[in-house]
């Protein structure tokens, strides 16, 4: 593509050199640069590409997106003031807009992106119609499935996947777009149909700072993306159960499908039943009302199915569709995802990582009927807190296991650069403030009649104890990885899937 024509609609502040060339390709990593390239100078998390320019000239390059700096051998200098923008804007116009194309769905929020996600697919297949997804577990569409690097994936990459899905006649794509992804413009330029808000709580302050950035780069979503898109139809969708629920449609002069269980919502639910076999519940709509049992557990999960059938209403489907898509989602990888056994315990395996999620989960559990009668035995609760993540979570999260748990069994989740047992201690604090007694492997036995802590640091040998310890009508809930197939220790990542791990513990107890 021509340089200049790439460059429509870009914000630019000068450029320094031939404007006439060809380019054949844009790249935003230096080692991804071949000859007659656009090289994008983008400040990331642990690297500024800027200082990877004269490496991207050696490799080909023949024009530069940067910000700051000079370019000398002949090659363009395009000075922007964000790069960021100017790449994922350029990538819409080298890849052919192909969010133009389709009808884009964006879901936010800190927890039930996934599995909101699902639910959505499954309604709009259950429509007829072809489906992209990309999100957290994978990026997928028709037979192809991508192994997900970041939730939402960097603006070049998106564009080019967004690109895929069109070409092979993608008419749907149902995105989770991560504060991060907004944040750092990943999203910047798709053309939305449609946000969803599923909820709001502390996370990743180690990136954002404060509750207040963290929240408004989610807002992004709505009152920029969503309401600069070109699309007719726009639509909003938000949970009024949750304090936020009606600040991040602010400002969006665009309509707003309001959910929760109050029956002022547009969306509601009513006698709900909840058991460890499902869902069962009447959904209250603006036209009409219609029975549902879904196989997904947990109160949680039923603000998540609320969430997909008002997007699926805004696309303007009907009740026995929304009905028959929830209804056929068996279950959603790592997400409350039972753990089969002859041994009669409840093993759950969850990715419920913030203090928020865990205590959803955890009430969940204690909330849910089994066979009629409220859920009897014990819960014993697996989980630890990553590494080089938002520190100010781990005594919350403490406190939350301790105060719903019977036992908890304190572990490493990816530990990444930091001392495993550092942090540990760092999540010990929450214990402390409930005066949660400490148990060692010889007295263990005392939780059953008095609330303790275990630390096992290493984490397949703590949902072996977990397990062992358990009794049948006894619940463990193994907390944190979720779907994750690894686990990250140092720099170097391992496999390990805590799923699997359940099934040997179970095997040997």
């Amino acid at each position: 593509m021509e340089l200049m024509k790439l460059l429509e609609g870009v914000e630019v502040k000068k450029i320094v050199g031939e404007t006439r060339k060809e380019i054949q390709g844009i790249a935003y990593h230096s080692r991804q640069v071949s000859k007659g390239f656009l090289f994008a100078a983008i400040r990331g998390l642990e690297a500024d590409g800027h200082r990877f320019i004269d490496e991207a000239i050696e490799r080909g390059a023949e024009a530069i997106l940067l910000e700051e700096g000079s370019v000398a051998s002949g090659r363009t200098a395009i000075f922007v003031p964000n790069s960021r923008q100017a790449l994922a804007k350029v990538a819409s116009t080298f890849y052919g807009d192909p969010s133009a194309r389709m009808r884009l769905v964006g879901i936010t929020g800190t927890n039930g992106k996934t599995t909101t996600a699902h639910l959505i697919e499954s309604i709009l297949k259950k429509a007829g119609y072809k489906v992209g997804v990309i999100g957290t577990i994978n990026y997928r569409y028709g037979q192809k499935v991508i192994p997900a690097l970041n939730t939402t994936p960097e603006s070049l990459d998106l564009q080019r996947i967004l690109r895929e899905m069109s070409g092979e006649g993608i008419s749907h794509v149902i995105m989770e777009v991560s504060s991060h992804g907004l944040d750092l413009d990943r999203v910047f330029g798709c053309q939305f149909d449609g946000a969803v808000f599923t909820n709001f709580t502390s996370d990743h302050l180690d990136y954002h700072q404060t509750l207040e950035r963290y929240f408004e780069s989610k807002r992004k979503l709505f009152f920029e993306l969503l309401v600069e898109s070109r699309k007719t139809g726009r639509f909003a969708v938000t949970n009024v159960d949750d304090p936020r629920g009606e600040e991040i449609v602010r400002e969006v002069n665009l309509p707003v499908l309001r959910y929760g269980l109050g029956s002022s919502c547009d969306f509601s639910a009513t006698e709900v039943t909840l058991t460890f076999e499902g869902i069962s519940c009447g959904i209250k709509t603006p036209k009409g009302e219609f029975t549902l049992r879904s196989k997904l557990i947990g109160r949680f999960n039923l603000y998540n199915i609320l969430a997909a059938v008002a997007t699926g209403f805004g696309m303007g489907l009907p009740l026995e569709i929304l009905k028959e898509g929830v209804e056929t989602v068996e279950g959603v990888s790592g997400r409350f995802e039972k753990v089969a056994n002859q041994k009669s315990i409840h093993v759950i395996v969850d990715y419920a990582h913030t203090h928020d999620a865990l205590e959803r989960v955890l009430l969940d559990l204690r909330d849910t009927l089994v066979n009629g009668s409220r859920t009897r035995g014990k819960i014993i609760t697996v989980f630890g807190c990553g590494g080089d993540r938002d520190r100010t979570k781990r005594p919350r999260m403490g406190e939350v296991a301790g105060k719903y748990s019977d036992l908890v069994v304190l572990t490493s989740d990816n530990p990444r650069t930091e001392d495993p047992i550092a942090i540990i201690e760092e999540v010990e604090e929450g214990f402390q403030i409930l005066s949660l007694e400490k148990l060692d492997r010889n007295g263990v036995e005392a939780w059953r009649s008095k609330k303790g802590y275990l630390k096992v640091p290493d984490r397949r040998e703590a949902i072996r104890v977990a397990i062992q310890l358990a009794q049948p009508e006894d619940t463990v809930l193994i907390a944190g990885k979720g779907h994750e197939d690894y686990q990250i220790i140092g720099k170097k990542k391992t496999p390990f899937d805590d799923r699997i791990e359940a099934r040997k513990a179970l095997e040997e107890a």
